[in-house]
């Protein structure tokens, strides 16, 4: 998007680049890398990041981001994966002994172009079909893949989500997300650069961070569903908070669902929607709510974005073409946004696809109007117990409905008779066992609002739920627990 020099692109703390520094910082290092197969970025949440990122993207060179907290197998294997010819860093950047035999290239946000050097890319636009980033999943069935994005699908998403958000320039985009996953450095940092407008980064998410940062012209907010649920937690006696998420324009939630008690407390205290959108590594975004949609249900992801075709399919590949709530298939998506495949991987690309539809994984249902409800994952969430099929995100609501629940997760564990039996495991609202709910009467409020079916046969009590990077609850470590005990 062309934009004025002057006007602000990028601000990370007390660090910033308007557009016209950027293009500077970004093309002397696009100058220095060009032609080089492949990069990998050291992904950390840093004004440098962005600047290795756009000057990869103005290269023609694919980019792969590095999780600074990925342990050394699950590095050594990405590296070996994708081959990287050197690695972008920050200068101040410790990086660890598994990137020791790449060149390392420091990543300088404050170059400036030289006096009457040639514009970057001096070489022709790549192919639209040409890998912009190789961006490698959580690795949760085996070793993580690098599923391989096309230019065309980032700028497919972009525009995409742009239409549905009526995202401008005028946006200040402000977020804490890591920078290694498309929700944080596709979306969160590539989309507001495409429209012109502008990124306020946290570095590290905080409440006072979202308050100072709305307070000062943030127009957009974007997080994690453990985000909000602590600015939910946080809006009681602080007016700062609440008058800086009312004065939002859009605050939008995705990577996981958003608990339904989490939307009431915020939408009660600014009158402010969280809008949902879904999407995944190797599909960017599938569907979202709409900015201009009336009267969203809370828990809907919404209707496919424009480009993108999604249907359900049951477990006998028949098309779900009931819009009833109630009927769970899952979800395959087809369109620009698609990657390329997996890298290296041919035998796991052609598994993940029926025909030219990609098969997500997740389960779901639609209401009358098409829009999309996700139930769970396939392999994690969709639980077989006495002849039902069953979401584990509904019972998972019904719970976190519950005063004395903090957080909830429900798998679904071997069972003699059922099959598979229902299993909450919850963090409780207070601390000690005084004051935690018994479980016959969390069994006894799923009861009360869901079908008996769904009630859970079995609770257990956390500290706390095992959470990845992206807050994401890790319920095959719930399962090996189970599984020990």
């Amino acid at each position: 998007m062309r934009t004025s020099p002057g006007r602000p692109a990028l601000r990370f703390g007390e660090r910033a680049l308007t557009y016209g520094q950027l293009a500077d910082a970004a093309g002397a290092l696009a100058a220095r890398i060009e032609g080089v197969p492949r990069v990998a970025l050291w992904a950390a949440p840093t004004l440098e990041t962005a600047v290795g990122t756009v000057a990869a993207l103005l290269a023609g060179v694919p980019v792969v981001p590095l999780n600074p907290k990925t342990g050394e197998r699950e590095l050594a294997h990405i590296l070996a994966d994708s081959a990287p010819a050197l690695v972008l860093a920050a200068a101040g950047d410790e990086l660890p002994a598994a990137l020791g035999a790449l060149e390392r290239v420091d990543v300088n946000a404050t170059a400036t172009a030289p006096t009457g050097s040639p514009p970057v890319p001096a070489g022709p636009e790549p192919e639209p079909t040409a890998p912009a980033m190789i961006v490698y999943t959580s690795g949760t069935t085996g070793p993580p893949k690098g599923a391989v994005l096309p230019r065309r699908a980032i700028a497919a998403s972009l525009d995409a989500v742009a239409d549905a958000w009526a995202w401008t320039g005028d946006d200040v985009l402000v977020h804490g997300l890591p920078l290694f996953h498309v929700h944080g450095l596709i979306i969160g940092v590539l989309g507001p650069l495409r429209r012109g407008g502008a990124l306020r980064h946290l570095g590290r998410f905080s409440v006072g961070g979202v308050v100072r940062e709305l307070a000062d012209g943030g127009t957009m907010l974007f997080g994690v569903p453990t985000m909000y649920h602590r600015l939910a937690e946080a809006l009681d006696g602080n007016p700062a908070l609440v008058e800086a998420l009312a004065g939002a324009r859009l605050l939008v939630s995705g990577s996981a669902a958003l608990p339904l008690p989490d939307h009431t407390r915020i939408t009660t205290a600014t009158g402010r929607r969280v809008v949902e959108r879904y999407g995944m590594t190797e599909t960017l975004m599938n569907t979202s709510v709409r900015v201009d949609e009336p009267r969203p249900r809370p828990g809907s992801v919404g209707t496919p974005l424009p480009g993108v075709e999604l249907r359900l399919v049951d477990e006998a590949g028949a098309e779900v073409t009931a819009y009833d709530e109630e009927t769970i298939g899952e979800i395959q998506v087809r369109g620009t946004n698609l990657f390329s495949g997996y890298l290296n991987r041919p035998e796991a690309t052609a598994a993940a696809f029926d025909g030219d539809w990609f098969r997500t994984g997740d389960m779901a249902v639609r209401d009358a109007d098409g829009a999309v409800r996700i139930v769970g994952r396939k392999a994690t969430d969709l639980i077989k117990s006495g002849g039902y099929k069953i979401g584990a995100g509904e019972i998972e609501n019904a719970l976190l409905d519950h005063p004395g629940v903090r957080e909830a997760a429900v798998t679904g564990e071997p069972d003699p008779d059922l099959g598979e039996r229902v299993v909450a495991w919850i963090v409780p609202a207070a601390a000690g066992p005084g004051a935690r709910p018994s479980p016959e009467e969390l069994v006894a409020h799923v009861a009360r609002q869901l079908s008996p079916h769904k009630r859970p046969r079995e609770v257990r009590f956390l500290d706390a739920l095992p959470r990845n990077d992206m807050g994401k609850i890790m319920k095959r470590a719930l399962g090996a627990r189970a599984a020990e005990s």
